[in-house]
């Protein structure tokens, strides 16, 4: 209905990830950055990385840390970026800086599919009980 709602981009991409429908959830994130002026960059980064296209997905985290000298960017964003590429230290350190940084994410770290690929690691069930998500 309103072809400015990013939200909805935002769902119906994460959507087509988790369906491993990459092509789809890039035109979506495509979309979403153009209507979100840039704010679901990181999306559009995961994405490239479970797409196989490592060097969009590295130049989005370069662009990401860039940014972040000037506004704030969400470890937790790069973090995602980085479990997407299958890079589980740079993923759990980013994510250590958004347990710091007290990212309100955080709290979605249990059921987060997108971080599946970090979960049987010490260091994620160590966050997981900082956050006192383990009860």
């Amino acid at each position: 209905m309103d072809p400015s709602f990013a939200t909805a981009y935002q769902n119906l991409g994460r959507s087509y990830e988790q369906k491993g429908m990459y092509a789809e959830a890039l035109a979506t994130f495509q979309e979403l950055n153009k209507v979100s002026l840039g704010h679901g960059l990181a999306l559009l980064g995961r994405a490239y990385a479970l797409a196989g296209k490592t060097d969009e997905a590295q130049k989005i985290i370069a662009q990401l840390k860039e940014q972040s000298a000037r506004r704030y960017v969400s470890p937790y964003q790069v973090a995602m970026i980085y479990a997407g590429l299958g890079d589980k230290d740079q993923a759990l350190t980013w994510l250590e800086r958004a347990y710091q940084q007290r990212v309100h994410n955080m709290v979605f770290l249990k059921v987060e599919p997108e971080l599946d690929g970090l979960r049987s690691d010490p260091r994620f069930a160590s966050l997981v009980q900082q956050l006192g998500l383990n009860q």
